[in-house]
Order: structure tokens, then C-alpha cells, then sequence
């Protein structure tokens, strides 16, 4: 398996395990349906009846007054009472076994490689953190909605790239399958097509 350059006619011989793997999208949309899940916070809370303040006393007699009957100002159906089947702060994360995350990993990237949406390129490396050398580099390679995939944190394209819409800009360890999809391009270095590949061994 080949990857192509980003520029030029260059090719990288690749993993035909980590790049040349069938695609299995029911569990591409399984880890992806997983990893947003667990990225919800689960914070959402509302009271109940028995929560709210006050509601102690019978607000009116049960009979004689013509007004419908009523125990307590604090039902669901008054205004300030609580709610019926209120929401409590609860945890969305699936399980997914470490196998079958590596597995979809590996289909993504190799659908993406068929796809001639992962390019790679020998180093990337801006002389200063300006967004302007950055936003050059890309126009020049015809890439707009991008991810950038290094080998480990580089600075100044960290804050060159923060910048710019649709510009994510990752190293290898933050790899993961919502980045995936929700780009165009996929942009890798040469550095990190190797790590990615002892990684998803």
C-alpha cells in the first residue's frame, strides 16, 4: 500500500494492515456513535415535587371552594412546582473494547487512503506562529477543510492553525475517529504515518 504525496508525484510505502484494511461501517458508526457519547457531560438536572421548596400545606379546602382540588402548590402541573419525570446528572459513555476501537481506526484510514483523502507529507514546519504562513501552505496544496495529524505538539502550528475555520491540528496520541470524519483531508507526516502504525499494531 502507497500513500501520495500532498505535493509532487513522491509516494510512502505503508502498513497494508493499518492502511489497507476492509471497511467495516457498522462499527465506524458504533465508535463514532461511542466517542460523542462520552464527550457529553451529563450534567442536566431538574427537582421533582419532593424537591422543590414549599408545598407542605393543602393550598385549599378539598370541597366547598369550586375551585378543583389540590394538595399541594408544588405539583407538576402548577407554575413553580416540580417535574414530573425529571432529568438527574447520568453518564452516556458506551463501551467499546480497546480490539475493536483499533479495528475501526484501521477501516477509517484505509477508506480514507482508497479515497485519496489521506495525504501525506515528508515534515511540516512553520518558520514563525502566524496563521498567514499556514493558511499559504494549505492554499498552495488545495487544502481547506483539513486535518493536520503531526508527530508529537508542535507549537507555533498550534497557534497558527487555531485561527482558521475547519483547520484541526493534532498529534498522533489525540488520534480519534470523530476527527476522522468530519474532515475533507486528511493531512499526515511522514513521522506520524510510522507512529500510527506501531500504535494500531
Amino acid at each position: 500500500m502507497k500513500l501520495k504525496a500532498v505535493s509532487g508525484d513522491a509516494e510512502l510505502q505503508v502498513s497494508d494492515d493499518t492502511f489497507g484494511a476492509k471497511y467495516n461501517q457498522a462499527l465506524v458508526h458504533q465508535v463514532v456513535t461511542a466517542y460523542r457519547a462520552a464527550g457529553r457531560a451529563g450534567t442536566k438536572a431538574q427537582k421533582t415535587r419532593a424537591e422543590v421548596r414549599g408545598g407542605g400545606k393543602k393550598p385549599w379546602a378539598q370541597k366547598g371552594t369550586g375551585q378543583a382540588r389540590a394538595g399541594s402548590s408544588r405539583s407538576p402541573i402548577w407554575r413553580g412546582g416540580g417535574v414530573t419525570f425529571a432529568a438527574k446528572p447520568r453518564d452516556f459513555a458506551q463501551k467499546v473494547n480497546r480490539k475493536m476501537y483499533r479495528v475501526a481506526i484501521r477501516s477509517m484510514l484505509s477508506e480514507l487512503a482508497r479515497q485519496e483523502r489521506l495525504v501525506f507529507t515528508s515534515e511540516l514546519a512553520l518558520e514563525a506562529p502566524k496563521t498567514k504562513l499556514l493558511a499559504n501552505q494549505l492554499k498552495s496544496w488545495s487544502l481547506t477543510k483539513v486535518l493536520i495529524v503531526i508527530e508529537a505538539e508542535d507549537e507555533k502550528l498550534l497557534l497558527a492553525s487555531r485561527n482558521l475555520p475547519y483547520v484541526e491540528v493534532i498529534d498522533v496520541s489525540q488520534l480519534n475517529p470523530l476527527s476522522l470524519v468530519s474532515y475533507d483531508k486528511v493531512l499526515v507526516t511522514a513521522g506520524a504515518v510510522k507512529m500510527i502504525e506501531e500504535r494500531l499494531q
